[in-house]
């Protein structure tokens, strides 16, 4: 029988409840467990990516990958990541930090969108960090993403969202403003990188900003989580990540306040190659009830 659109027809085939992993970085060239050592060994994510690890490290990786090889990896993680039960997911860029490498990036992503049997949603991160050739020269990078990136971005319609990695030695919360106006003037919504390592008046920005989403949110101050719970309109959701705080051997995320202040929650697994490498949505769960108290229905 022709049905309407918005009926399907299950008979005989089973329905089944599926994650939505709403924070991921999925698109990579190679993992980087060489820094698990060094994390072993005591050093903190901050002191990696200030000795040229972390984000720089798989931008380095990614600028030398081709679009087929990064097309082909991920692939087959969205394939594992379905088979452990994640029905939808967000990708972001973040792993190019130069014009070319973005765009590689986001055109992977937009190839994923059309070639995977769930839902994928696009986020560009060319505020990651910034490239070791801006170090010194902030305003010199944020140009190249406003006049650069964005307006390729636009006209080949590859992100759906916009990021912005807010913390200390990477992105103050102004730098974040003037990024994501611009991304917002090109029809891009906010979703932000806000406290993982400190509060910084990220949060504040974001819900100026009208952001979807806040995530990580590990360093959250009483009046953080007072200023989510108001949120803005229409409501800004904040994701939580306990996999990044649990590898990280971070504090977890204080749910359970934020839940009890009535702020709106998201889980998220954070996939990428160096600080949550596991897109294991079942891990996150087991992690948000046993560390951060949350109830299985929650």
């Amino acid at each position: 029988p022709h049905l309407p659109k918005d009926i399907i027809d299950a008979h005989k085939q089973f329905i089944l409840p599926a994650w939505c992993d709403s924070h991921t970085h999925i698109v990579f060239a190679k993992t980087r467990e060489e820094e698990f050592i060094y994390k072993l060994q005591g050093m903190s994510y901050a002191e990696i990516a200030a000795k040229g690890g972390g984000i720089l490290n798989s931008a380095n990786k990614l600028n030398e990958a081709t679009e087929d090889e990064l097309f082909n990896s991920a692939y087959k993680r969205i394939q594992e990541v379905i088979k452990l039960g994640t029905g939808a997911l967000e990708i972001k860029s973040g792993y190019g930090l130069t014009v070319e490498g973005e765009l590689k990036m986001l055109r992977v992503i937009k190839k994923l969108k059309e070639k995977c049997s769930i839902p994928i949603k696009a986020t560009f991160l060319g505020a990651h960090t910034y490239p070791l050739a801006y170090k010194e020269n902030h305003q010199g990078y944020i140009e190249q993403i406003i006049k650069e990136m964005l307006p390729v971005i636009a006209n080949e319609k590859l992100a759906d969202y916009i990021d912005c990695f807010c913390e200390t030695g990477f992105f103050s919360a102004a730098e974040m403003e003037t990024i994501v106006n611009a991304g917002i003037g090109f029809g891009l919504k906010p979703k932000l990188h806000i406290n993982q390592l400190n509060s910084i008046g990220g949060l504040e920005s974001a819900i100026k900003l009208n952001a979807l989403s806040v995530d990580h949110l590990e360093t959250m101050t009483d009046d953080d989580i007072k200023l989510l719970s108001k949120g803005g309109p229409p409501g800004t959701i904040g994701t939580l990540l306990p996999t990044a705080a649990f590898f990280l051997r971070m504090p977890f995320q204080p749910a359970r306040q934020m839940i009890d202040a009535g702020c709106a929650i998201a889980l998220a697994s954070d996939y990428n190659p160096g600080s949550s490498p596991s897109g294991n949505m079942n891990f996150v769960i087991a992690l948000s009830c046993i560390q951060m108290k949350m109830l299985p229905q929650e």
